[in-house]
Protein backbone atom coordinates (compact mmCIF):
# COMPACT_ATOMS: atom_id res chain seq x y z
CA UNK A 1 0.00 0.00 0.00
CA UNK A 2 1.36 3.41 -1.02
CA UNK A 3 1.42 6.54 1.14
CA UNK A 4 0.24 9.79 -0.41
CA UNK A 5 0.36 13.44 0.62
CA UNK A 6 -2.79 15.26 -0.48
CA UNK A 7 -2.83 18.85 -1.77
CA UNK A 8 -2.25 21.63 0.75
CA UNK A 9 -5.60 22.45 2.34
CA UNK A 10 -4.50 25.80 3.78
CA UNK A 11 -2.80 28.94 2.49
CA UNK A 12 0.90 29.12 3.32
CA UNK A 13 3.64 31.58 2.38
CA UNK A 14 5.62 30.57 -0.69
CA UNK A 15 8.84 29.86 1.18
CA UNK A 16 6.97 27.65 3.66
CA UNK A 17 5.49 25.70 0.76
CA UNK A 18 8.83 25.23 -0.98
CA UNK A 19 10.58 24.21 2.24
CA UNK A 20 7.81 21.72 2.98
CA UNK A 21 8.12 20.00 -0.38
CA UNK A 22 11.89 19.97 -0.15
CA UNK A 23 11.47 17.98 3.06
CA UNK A 24 8.70 15.87 1.48
CA UNK A 25 11.13 14.83 -1.25
CA UNK A 26 13.18 13.10 1.46
CA UNK A 27 10.14 11.53 3.14
CA UNK A 28 8.78 7.99 2.57
CA UNK A 29 5.69 9.39 0.78
CA UNK A 30 5.19 7.63 -2.55
CA UNK A 31 2.75 10.07 -4.16
CA UNK A 32 2.57 13.84 -3.67
CA UNK A 33 -0.35 16.01 -4.77
CA UNK A 34 0.43 19.61 -5.68
CA UNK A 35 -1.56 22.72 -6.51
CA UNK A 36 -4.48 24.77 -5.27
CA UNK A 37 -7.79 23.00 -4.73
CA UNK A 38 -9.59 25.51 -2.49
CA UNK A 39 -9.47 29.11 -3.73
CA UNK A 40 -8.25 30.68 -6.98
CA UNK A 41 -7.05 33.76 -5.07
CA UNK A 42 -4.37 31.71 -3.37
CA UNK A 43 -1.62 32.40 -5.87
CA UNK A 44 1.63 32.40 -3.91
CA UNK A 45 2.74 29.86 -6.52
CA UNK A 46 1.79 30.07 -10.19
CA UNK A 47 0.74 27.11 -12.32
CA UNK A 48 4.23 27.12 -13.82
CA UNK A 49 5.70 27.00 -10.30
CA UNK A 50 3.60 23.94 -9.45
CA UNK A 51 4.60 22.18 -12.67
CA UNK A 52 8.29 22.92 -12.03
CA UNK A 53 7.94 21.61 -8.48
CA UNK A 54 6.23 18.46 -9.79
CA UNK A 55 9.12 17.80 -12.15
CA UNK A 56 11.65 18.25 -9.32
CA UNK A 57 9.77 15.79 -7.11
CA UNK A 58 9.54 13.33 -10.00
CA UNK A 59 13.32 13.44 -10.27
CA UNK A 60 13.45 12.65 -6.52
CA UNK A 61 11.51 9.45 -7.22
CA UNK A 62 8.01 10.62 -6.28
CA UNK A 63 4.88 10.32 -8.36
CA UNK A 64 3.30 13.77 -8.52
CA UNK A 65 -0.30 14.76 -9.22
CA UNK A 66 -1.58 18.28 -9.96
CA UNK A 67 -4.84 19.00 -8.11
CA UNK A 68 -7.57 21.26 -9.48
CA UNK A 69 -10.11 23.55 -7.84
CA UNK A 70 -13.17 21.87 -6.40
CA UNK A 71 -15.52 24.81 -7.03
CA UNK A 72 -15.36 26.75 -10.31
CA UNK A 73 -17.11 30.10 -9.91
CA UNK A 74 -15.99 32.25 -12.85
CA UNK A 75 -15.09 32.05 -16.52
CA UNK A 76 -11.53 33.06 -15.65
CA UNK A 77 -11.23 30.05 -13.35
CA UNK A 78 -12.49 27.81 -16.13
CA UNK A 79 -9.82 29.15 -18.49
CA UNK A 80 -7.18 28.67 -15.79
CA UNK A 81 -8.36 25.10 -15.26
CA UNK A 82 -8.10 24.32 -18.96
CA UNK A 83 -4.59 25.76 -19.07
CA UNK A 84 -3.50 23.64 -16.09
CA UNK A 85 -4.83 20.50 -17.79
CA UNK A 86 -2.98 21.40 -20.97
CA UNK A 87 0.26 22.09 -19.07
CA UNK A 88 -0.06 18.72 -17.33
CA UNK A 89 -0.67 16.99 -20.65
CA UNK A 90 2.40 18.66 -22.19
CA UNK A 91 4.56 17.48 -19.27
CA UNK A 92 2.85 14.06 -19.01
CA UNK A 93 1.75 14.79 -15.43
CA UNK A 94 -1.23 13.21 -13.73
CA UNK A 95 -4.09 15.49 -12.63
CA UNK A 96 -6.57 15.13 -9.77
CA UNK A 97 -9.94 16.30 -11.09
CA UNK A 98 -12.06 17.85 -8.35
CA UNK A 99 -14.71 19.25 -10.69
CA UNK A 100 -16.49 17.77 -13.70
CA UNK A 101 -15.08 20.54 -15.90
CA UNK A 102 -11.62 19.08 -15.26
CA UNK A 103 -12.94 15.63 -16.19
CA UNK A 104 -14.23 17.06 -19.47
CA UNK A 105 -10.95 18.80 -20.35
CA UNK A 106 -8.80 15.79 -19.45
CA UNK A 107 -11.08 13.45 -21.37
CA UNK A 108 -10.76 15.67 -24.45
CA UNK A 109 -6.97 15.61 -24.03
CA UNK A 110 -7.09 11.81 -23.55
CA UNK A 111 -5.17 12.23 -20.30
CA UNK A 112 -5.57 9.75 -17.42
CA UNK A 113 -6.62 11.37 -14.14
CA UNK A 114 -7.43 10.84 -10.48
CA UNK A 115 -11.05 11.40 -9.46
CA UNK A 116 -10.85 13.53 -6.32
CA UNK A 117 -13.19 13.28 -3.31
CA UNK A 118 -15.21 16.32 -4.43
CA UNK A 119 -16.61 14.42 -7.45
CA UNK A 120 -19.15 12.63 -5.24
CA UNK A 121 -18.90 9.06 -6.54
CA UNK A 122 -21.53 6.98 -4.76
CA UNK A 123 -22.00 3.89 -6.93
CA UNK A 124 -20.17 1.55 -9.27
CA UNK A 125 -21.88 2.93 -12.37
CA UNK A 126 -20.59 6.45 -11.68
CA UNK A 127 -17.10 5.08 -11.10
CA UNK A 128 -17.22 3.14 -14.36
CA UNK A 129 -18.42 6.24 -16.22
CA UNK A 130 -15.41 8.19 -14.99
CA UNK A 131 -13.09 5.27 -15.70
CA UNK A 132 -14.21 5.27 -19.32
CA UNK A 133 -13.37 8.99 -19.42
CA UNK A 134 -9.83 8.25 -18.20
CA UNK A 135 -10.01 7.83 -14.41
CA UNK A 136 -7.29 5.47 -13.19
CA UNK A 137 -7.68 6.19 -9.45
CA UNK A 138 -10.48 7.49 -7.26
CA UNK A 139 -10.72 8.99 -3.79
CA UNK A 140 -14.08 8.11 -2.17
CA UNK A 141 -16.22 10.89 -0.68
CA UNK A 142 -15.09 11.40 2.88
CA UNK A 143 -18.41 10.48 4.51
CA UNK A 144 -18.46 6.96 3.06
CA UNK A 145 -17.78 4.07 5.42
CA UNK A 146 -15.75 0.96 4.71
CA UNK A 147 -18.80 -1.10 3.73
CA UNK A 148 -20.04 1.46 1.21
CA UNK A 149 -16.59 1.79 -0.35
CA UNK A 150 -16.30 -1.98 -0.63
CA UNK A 151 -19.72 -2.15 -2.30
CA UNK A 152 -18.78 0.49 -4.89
CA UNK A 153 -15.49 -1.26 -5.69
CA UNK A 154 -17.31 -4.58 -6.02
CA UNK A 155 -19.93 -3.09 -8.35
CA UNK A 156 -17.36 -1.39 -10.60
CA UNK A 157 -16.34 -3.32 -13.69
CA UNK A 158 -13.41 -1.01 -14.52
CA UNK A 159 -11.63 -1.35 -11.14
CA UNK A 160 -9.55 1.86 -10.91
CA UNK A 161 -7.22 2.14 -7.92
CA UNK A 162 -8.77 3.30 -4.64
CA UNK A 163 -7.09 5.95 -2.49
CA UNK A 164 -8.50 6.57 0.98
CA UNK A 165 -8.34 9.93 2.75
CA UNK A 166 -7.16 8.73 6.16
CA UNK A 167 -5.74 11.71 8.05
CA UNK A 168 -6.70 15.37 8.26
CA UNK A 169 -9.66 17.67 8.75
CA UNK A 170 -12.44 16.55 6.42
CA UNK A 171 -14.02 18.97 3.95
CA UNK A 172 -17.75 18.79 4.63
CA UNK A 173 -19.02 21.54 2.32
CA UNK A 174 -18.04 24.19 -0.22
CA UNK A 175 -19.64 27.60 -0.61
CA UNK A 176 -19.32 30.55 -2.98
CA UNK A 177 -18.96 32.69 0.16
CA UNK A 178 -15.58 32.93 1.90
CA UNK A 179 -16.14 32.27 5.58
CA UNK A 180 -12.68 33.49 6.57
CA UNK A 181 -13.17 36.88 4.92
CA UNK A 182 -16.66 37.10 6.43
CA UNK A 183 -15.28 36.42 9.90
CA UNK A 184 -12.96 39.41 9.44
CA UNK A 185 -15.84 41.54 8.11
CA UNK A 186 -14.23 42.12 4.71
CA UNK A 187 -15.60 41.35 1.20
CA UNK A 188 -14.47 38.18 -0.51
CA UNK A 189 -13.21 40.12 -3.55
CA UNK A 190 -11.09 42.31 -1.26
CA UNK A 191 -9.95 39.61 1.14
CA UNK A 192 -6.32 40.80 1.36
CA UNK A 193 -5.35 37.11 1.48
CA UNK A 194 -6.51 36.96 5.09
CA UNK A 195 -6.18 33.15 4.97
CA UNK A 196 -2.44 33.61 5.40
CA UNK A 197 -3.17 34.56 9.01
CA UNK A 198 -4.82 31.16 9.57
CA UNK A 199 -2.37 28.47 8.35
CA UNK A 200 -4.45 25.75 10.02
CA UNK A 201 -7.89 27.30 9.45
CA UNK A 202 -10.25 28.96 11.96
CA UNK A 203 -12.01 26.97 14.67
CA UNK A 204 -15.76 27.40 15.04
CA UNK A 205 -17.06 26.30 18.43
CA UNK A 206 -20.50 25.72 19.91
CA UNK A 207 -21.81 27.72 22.86
CA UNK A 208 -20.55 25.03 25.20
CA UNK A 209 -17.04 25.21 23.73
CA UNK A 210 -17.09 22.14 21.50
CA UNK A 211 -15.04 22.50 18.32
CA UNK A 212 -17.63 21.70 15.64
CA UNK A 213 -16.03 22.99 12.46
CA UNK A 214 -12.84 24.38 10.95
CA UNK A 215 -13.38 27.28 8.55
CA UNK A 216 -10.97 27.40 5.64
CA UNK A 217 -11.93 30.02 3.07
CA UNK A 218 -14.86 28.61 1.11
CA UNK A 219 -14.54 25.25 2.87
CA UNK A 220 -16.31 24.07 5.98
CA UNK A 221 -14.15 21.34 7.49
CA UNK A 222 -14.66 19.01 10.42
CA UNK A 223 -13.75 20.34 13.84
CA UNK A 224 -11.92 17.12 14.64
CA UNK A 225 -9.12 15.54 12.66
CA UNK A 226 -9.87 12.25 10.92
CA UNK A 227 -7.40 9.58 11.99
CA UNK A 228 -7.55 6.18 10.30
CA UNK A 229 -3.79 5.60 10.35
CA UNK A 230 -3.97 3.03 13.15
CA UNK A 231 -6.35 1.01 10.97
CA UNK A 232 -3.97 0.75 8.05
CA UNK A 233 -4.00 -3.07 8.20
CA UNK A 234 -7.80 -3.19 7.89
CA UNK A 235 -7.63 -0.64 5.05
CA UNK A 236 -5.06 -2.72 3.20
CA UNK A 237 -7.04 -5.93 3.72
CA UNK A 238 -9.98 -4.27 1.98
CA UNK A 239 -7.91 -3.93 -1.20
CA UNK A 240 -7.34 -0.20 -0.95
CA UNK A 241 -4.07 0.60 -2.69
CA UNK A 242 -3.23 4.08 -1.39
CA UNK A 243 -3.67 5.89 1.92
CA UNK A 244 -3.75 9.72 1.97
CA UNK A 245 -2.62 12.19 4.61
CA UNK A 246 -3.50 15.87 4.35
CA UNK A 247 -0.52 18.18 4.95
CA UNK A 248 -2.14 20.05 7.83
CA UNK A 249 1.30 21.27 8.90
CA UNK A 250 4.93 20.40 8.09
CA UNK A 251 4.78 17.99 11.05
CA UNK A 252 2.66 15.63 8.93
CA UNK A 253 5.93 14.28 7.52
CA UNK A 254 6.61 12.76 10.94
CA UNK A 255 3.35 10.82 10.60
CA UNK A 256 4.34 9.71 7.11
CA UNK A 257 7.54 8.25 8.56
CA UNK A 258 5.66 6.61 11.43
CA UNK A 259 3.14 5.07 9.05
CA UNK A 260 5.91 3.73 6.82
CA UNK A 261 7.69 2.25 9.84
CA UNK A 262 4.46 0.63 11.03
CA UNK A 263 3.89 -0.93 7.63
CA UNK A 264 7.41 -2.28 7.39
CA UNK A 265 7.34 -3.70 10.93
CA UNK A 266 3.64 -4.68 11.04
CA UNK A 267 2.87 -2.36 13.97
CA UNK A 268 -0.71 -1.51 14.86
CA UNK A 269 -0.25 1.96 16.37
CA UNK A 270 0.98 4.75 14.12
CA UNK A 271 -0.03 7.64 16.37
CA UNK A 272 -1.97 7.67 19.66
CA UNK A 273 -5.61 8.73 19.49
CA UNK A 274 -6.57 12.00 21.19
CA UNK A 275 -9.90 13.68 21.93
CA UNK A 276 -9.29 15.77 18.80
CA UNK A 277 -9.43 12.71 16.53
CA UNK A 278 -12.44 11.08 14.89
CA UNK A 279 -13.12 8.07 12.66
CA UNK A 280 -16.89 7.72 12.82
CA UNK A 281 -17.73 7.70 9.11
CA UNK A 282 -15.40 4.77 8.40
CA UNK A 283 -17.16 2.77 11.11
CA UNK A 284 -20.72 3.76 10.09
CA UNK A 285 -21.10 6.12 13.05
CA UNK A 286 -21.57 9.88 13.30
CA UNK A 287 -18.53 11.44 11.68
CA UNK A 288 -17.27 13.16 14.81
CA UNK A 289 -17.24 9.94 16.83
CA UNK A 290 -14.04 8.07 17.67
CA UNK A 291 -14.05 4.28 17.80
CA UNK A 292 -10.82 2.96 19.33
Amino acid sequence: MKITLGPLPYFWEKNTVLNFYQAAAESPADVIYLGESVCSKRRQLSQEDWVALAKELNQAGKQTVLSTLALIEAESELHSLRRLCELAADENLLVEANDMAAVQFLSELKQPFVAGPALNIYNGSSLDLLARAGCIRWVPPLELGKDAIADICEASTQKPETELFAYGHMTLAYSARCYTARAHNIPKDQCRFICLQHPTGMKATSQDGQELFTLNGIQTQSGKCLNLLNQWQEIRSQGIELIRLAPESPAVLNLVSSLKDSMENDLTTVTPYTEQHCNGYWNRLAGMELQV
